[in-house]
């Protein structure tokens, strides 16, 4: 370490952190060229080389975007750093003196992917401060992805999933540069949330990630993608919004706050329910060349440990804040199951069990299941029929937040993940009472997950042991709540 802080040599050139009770930090260390000018639409291209030390002190800039609409604003935060080279990430490692405090081979590798629907966050979010993983041995790399039109338009003219692109470009930038940061190549797991976690199951699925992370892990997000006739449209519907033409060149040439402000009008009212422009990840032939769904569940995971789950009550995000779970009647219910496929034997089902909760709490139930419990559940199961090497471990998070009455709500969890929950950015979500021991347990077993493969609990088998996180103490549920379960394969 310098008088000035700690060093790091990568390949590009050295890095200036900062370190602080024995946890290194470089933020803003970039891993593809900014994707503005000619590379505006364009596959990431790696970083040149730099002279002298390069200060990695601040967050870089975050990928153009629009802050979350009201309510949710004042749930998510959603920090916006401005200036072109989005394409950055950051790194806490375990430091002590002058080098990285690793044993020899190197410390567990983990690497965030962020949620927000593709077209909200970033790395750079205060829950996800990687401070906590660092000071229990895990190198923490947290990364910037291109959002909306520029990462996951769809046009004939550049190639798609950009934003699965740079994400890949950064799982090889740590593939090529960890080991100065005291971490191990080979043992990378990544892991992110929702639209993180989608992400990552395309990843599982994508020949250009394979040998990139030996394991992984997905909270509140399942395999998903779309045709590239059907993820074209919300792209189309943008381009029509501005008047030009759907072509990478034409939309280069808008200015970037009308190309957000149409971006915002088309998908505003988009929903994973009920439908709606929303930008998705497609099937492209290349980065995706078949459904991550189908591929997974055909054995393209197979030799990666997973770790996945949901929250119990993930509606309730999307469902509470604007009240739209009190405006939901029986009649406003089966409209919308009739309209998303949802068999009426199953809603049944559901409405059984569930006789003191409103019609808007059942649907969202339904809805928590459709989009997420089920895929997850159906991946755990193929993966176990096929006996290939690759444990496979779920988990869901019970413990209910008192804010808003939003429960074991969507993205409730990330606190505990990270065990940040003294931010008050956290705190927005969990409010002031959180239990640390919750947030101890769960965050200590991302970490045993990472390092060993194993987070503490009994690996997928036919009782379909669930790792459930709260209401009090960590317990293992076997096939919780079986009858909803059975109901969507009857």
């Amino acid at each position: 370490m310098s008088e000035y802080g700690p060093e790091a040599r990568t390949r590009g050139g050295v890095l200036r952190g900062a370190l602080r009770d024995g946890v290194a930090s470089f933020l803003g260390v970039p891993y593809a060229r900014g994707p503005v000018g000619a590379l505006r639409f364009r596959a990431p291209e790696p970083v040149g080389p730099w002279e002298g030390v390069r200060e990695a002190t601040a967050f870089g800039p975050t990928a153009p975007k629009r802050p979350y609409a009201p309510p949710l604003d004042a749930l998510l935060p959603d920090p916006e750093v401005a200036g072109d080279d989005c394409l950055n990430l950051n790194v806490w490692a375990p430091w002590r003196g002058s080098a990285p405090d690793a044993p020899e081979g190197g410390r567990p590798v983990m690497v965030w992917i962020h949620g927000g629907s593709l077209v909200h966050g970033s790395s750079s979010v205060p829950v996800y401060d990687g401070t906590a993983f660092a000071r229990d041995g895990v190198v923490l790399v947290s990364v910037n992805y291109r959002l909306g039109i520029e990462g996951f338009g769809v046009l004939p003219d550049a190639p798609a999933n950009l934003g699965l692109r740079d994400q890949i470009a950064a799982l090889a930038w740590v593939r090529e540069n960890v080991a100065a940061f005291g971490g191990d190549p080979e043992r990378v797991t990544v892991f992110g949330e929702s639209a993180g976690a989608i992400s990552i199951a395309a990843l599982l699925a994508s020949p250009l990630a394979r040998g990139l992370f030996r394991r992984a892990v997905l909270q509140s997000g399942a395999p998903m993608a779309l045709p590239l006739d059907r993820a074209r449209r919300t792209t189309e519907a943008v381009a029509a919004r501005l008047g030009v033409a759907a072509t990478a060149e034409a939309l280069a040439r808008v200015d970037g706050e009308r190309l957000l402000a149409a971006q915002t009008e088309v998908t505003g009212k988009g929903s994973p329910l009920t439908g709606g422009h929303s930008f998705q990840i497609a099937v492209d032939g290349e980065v995706l060349p078949r459904d991550p769904a189908e591929a997974l569940a055909a054995g393209a995971s197979d030799g990666v440990d997973v770790l996945m789950g949901t929250t119990t009550e993930e509606y309730r995000l999307w469902f509470v804040p604007g009240g739209t779970v009190d405006r939901v009647g029986s009649v406003g219910q089966r409209l919308v199951l009739w309209k998303t496929g949802v068999p009426s034997r199953t809603a049944r089902v559901y409405r059984a069990g569930r006789t003191g909760e409103k019609p808007g709490e059942v649907l969202g139930a339904l809805a928590t299941d459709k989009l997420l419990r089920i895929p997850l559940n159906r991946l755990a199961d193929a993966r176990l029929r096929s006996g290939a090497p690759g444990g496979t471990y779920l988990y869901e998070f019970a413990w209910r937040s008192p804010v808003l009455g939003l429960g074991a709500c969507h993205a409730l969890e990330l606190g505990f993940v990270f065990d940040t929950l003294d931010r008050p950015e956290t705190r927005a979500l969990t409010g002031p009472d959180a239990p640390q021991g919750l947030a101890t347990a769960m965050h200590a077993a991302w970490v045993a997950f990472a390092a060993t493969g194993d987070p503490g609990w009994r690996a997928w088998d036919p009782a379909r042991p669930v790792m459930t996180f709260g209401p009090g103490t960590p317990s293992l549920v076997e096939a919780p709540r079986e009858a909803e379960r059975l109901a969507w394969d009857s």
